[in-house]
């Protein structure tokens, strides 16, 4: 698949006009999940002094943002959706930047962790590269990256009015590490289902020195 600059300006412009125009009914329908696993399993590897800088990536409307908040730390969410971005400041206190996840503008060398929960997969297959250089680079050197994405064997396209790329380990572990990250683990979620019912691949990975 090739998109060009007017097809990925349409891909993306569709999917935040799907999580625009039903963002109270996504808040009502998320806002009480448990992602501590999650959130744990990007702060127990972060190797600098709390408290840490993080950045939500694709925060939605802020549910994990108010939580590393409480939890002490200097918590920055990105957002794409206009809604979202207004909601997550809202709920959670903290500085929200809307960026297009395709159109990123971030500092160098800033954050300790970023925290991609369910949002990464949004990003075609051919910018992913482009995307994860610059999740690298806004790292500090050995900074950390969580994502969660569910997973699927390497398909991608529309999906309930969401563009979407869903990929196995083996392929997800290649766009990272040619990104410069190192593997530190990966799980499948829910926890304690068997394979075929964890339908999200978590994954934490390093910034590498070089």
């Amino acid at each position: 698949m090739n998109l060009n600059p007017q097809d990925l300006e349409k891909l993306a412009r569709l999917t935040l006009e799907h999580y625009d125009q039903r963002a109270e009914q996504f808040w009502e329908g998320t806002r009480d999940h448990d992602v501590g696993q999650n959130i744990a399993a990007l702060l127990q590897y972060i190797d600098s002094k709390p408290p840490f800088t993080i950045l939500d990536f694709g925060c939605g409307p802020g549910r994990d943002l108010k939580v590393f908040a409480e939890l002490g730390h200097i918590a920055v969410g990105l957002e794409g959706a206009a809604r979202f971005a207004v909601m997550a400041h809202a709920h959670s206190g903290c500085e929200v930047w809307q960026q297009d996840f395709l159109k990123l503008d971030l500092p160098d060398n800033h954050f300790d962790g970023v925290f991609a929960n369910a949002a990464l997969f949004h990003i075609p297959s051919q910018e992913l590269p482009r995307v994860l250089l610059d999740l690298h680079a806004c790292l500090k050197h050995g900074g950390v990256l969580f994502s969660s994405n569910p997973r699927g064997h390497n398909e991608e396209g529309w999906n309930r009015g969401c563009y979407g790329a869903y990929h196995d380990l083996e392929t997800w572990g290649r766009y990272m590490s040619a990104a410069g990250f190192v593997e530190l683990t990966h799980y499948y979620r829910p926890a304690g289902l068997p394979r075929e019912r964890q339908p999200w691949l978590a994954s934490v990975w390093r910034r590498s020195a070089s």
